[in-house]
This record gives C-alpha cells, structure tokens and sequence, in this order.
C-alpha cells in the first residue's frame, strides 16, 4: 500500500518476475486489485498490490480506494511503500489509515538507487519512525531488484504457517482479457498527456480463439468528450495505430500466440461519476 506513484507495480512485477501490473510514470495507474504469487524453497507469499491511495475526485476514485482499503482485512501483512524522502501529506494520509489496522507491518523505502549519501537515507527513516512502530523497515529498489530478496526473506520470516493457496505454476488469478485490457491502457497512457489518461476506460469486447491458434481481439476504448477521442485517435490515425501495434505485441508475449487486435475509440460522457457505465466496466 501506498500513496500513487511509489513503485508498488513495478515492485510487484519484481517480486513475481512477470509484468503483472501495468507501470507508467503516471500517478494513479493501477485501478484494481492485483494479485501476485511467490513460490520460494520454503514458502508460497500471495500479494496484492493495491491502487494508490488519494482523496477520491469521483465515483471511480471512491471504488479505487474501496479496493484498497478492503485488502487491508484479508492480509497478514502489509508493504507500507514510500520514495525515499521525508512523509508528506500523503504518506502520513495512508500511515493514519494504518495506524489501528493490527497488522505486521513493515516500511518500504523504494528507489534507494537514488540516494547517494547514506545520511540522507537514515533521516527518512528517523522521520518515519515518529508516526508508526514498524516491524522492519527494508531499503529496496524495486527498478533494478536491490534489497528486493532481503524483503522476501523477512516477510517469510513473518507470515504464519499455513496451507499452500496455489500450485507452483500459478502467478496470479488474472485472466488474459483484463491482462489485454490493461496493455492497451499503458499504452495509451504513454501516448497522452494531461488529464486523458485518467478517463480512458478500456472494454474488451471479443476474445476469440481460432483453430489456426490465433486470436482475434476487439476492444473498445471510452473516453470523456469528443475531443478526447480525436486525440486518441491521432492524425490520419496514427496515435491509435501506434497503440495497438505496441499493445498487440505484448498481448502476444502473455497470451503465447499470434494475435490479431481491433481497437474502436468511443465517448461514453463522465463515464468516471456514473455508477451504471462503472459498473458496466467491471468496477461493482
């Protein structure tokens, strides 16, 4: 858990070993919940990363942070993750949330890999430390893997005794159209600016698996206001073609064939502040 833009995808991915999550420079990118599985010698960890955690704008930011809170109830243990700077508004924000939650929890100071002075570093955690008695405090760069085994050790070292959930090859409950869903989202994330990439809402519509062993996508793409889906859509249609190309690419890597992607820009307006079209997008 976290405020946005912390690292918790990209240390998810990290963990597992597979891209799970998606991960853009963008705060508030992870909409759901996404859970992860940890095989390891001597133990099975399950985690979930969670949206980042903000004062909800409207309706989707009121179900976000649901989502969030609801895990706190069904977890062990919690990854509080953090940038390695003194807590500010929004750090202190999730550490309130946290303080009565009766939970091991442990601090994650991400991106260590920038600091270069030492000092710097204990002064994060001498602030911390003011706030919450946490049960290990682990430097990490969730980026480049460093400090990542010795977080897995100790929350081995914490998590009780117990059945194993899931058999060796399972790495998650995600099924390969929210997956889908979720690359063409990135993408156009990283092909937007300002405030579209926070009302793009992805639907795949058709998954459709032939015998010649491709499979053929369709997706629609919902957007605000028109003029949002003329920015998608791009000049002579090269933003979108763009998208799906790089989109359709990866979709190949998780789903191990041949993919044939059709991505359809439509206006769905405030689609964000209506509980219907949420709903209707999967956010119950």
């Amino acid at each position: 858990m976290g405020k946005p833009n912390v690292g918790k995808s990209t240390l998810l991915n990290m963990i597992t070993g597979q891209k799970l999550a998606i991960v853009t420079s963008r705060p508030q990118t992870t909409r759901n919940r996404i859970m992860g599985v940890k095989n390891v010698d001597n133990g099975q960890i399950v985690l979930f990363d969670t949206p980042g955690i903000h004062a909800p704008l409207h309706t989707l930011g009121r179900f976000i942070l649901k989502a969030s809170l609801d895990t706190v109830s069904e977890v062990e243990l919690i990854y509080l993750v953090v940038n390695p700077t003194a807590p500010d508004e929004a750090d202190i924000s999730v550490i309130n949330m946290l303080k009565d939650a009766k939970k091991v929890l442990f601090l994650v100071i991400n991106k260590v890999d920038m600091i270069k002075d030492k000092p710097v570093l204990l002064s994060v955690i001498d602030e911390y430390r003011k706030f919450l008695n946490f049960a290990e405090i682990i430097p990490i760069s969730a980026k480049n893997g460093g400090g990542v085994d010795d977080l897995i050790k100790e929350t081995l070292h914490y998590l009780p005794e117990g059945p194993k959930y899931y058999p060796d090859e399972v790495v998650t409950d995600l099924f390969e159209r929210f997956m889908a869903s979720e690359i063409i989202r990135e993408k156009l994330m990283d092909y937007t600016h300002d405030e579209i990439p926070h009302s793009i809402a992805v639907d795949v519509v058709r998954w459709q698996e032939k015998k010649s062993g491709l499979i053929s996508i369709s997706a629609d793409i919902f957007v605000e206001k028109p003029t949002q889906k003329g920015i998608i859509i791009g000049k002579h249609g090269r933003t979108l073609k763009a998208v799906g190309t790089k989109a359709r690419k990866e979709i190949e890597d998780v789903a191990g064939a041949r993919v044939y992607l059709e991505l359809y820009v439509k206006v769905k307006k405030n689609w964000r502040k209506d509980i219907s079209a949420l709903n209707e997008l999967g956010f119950k």
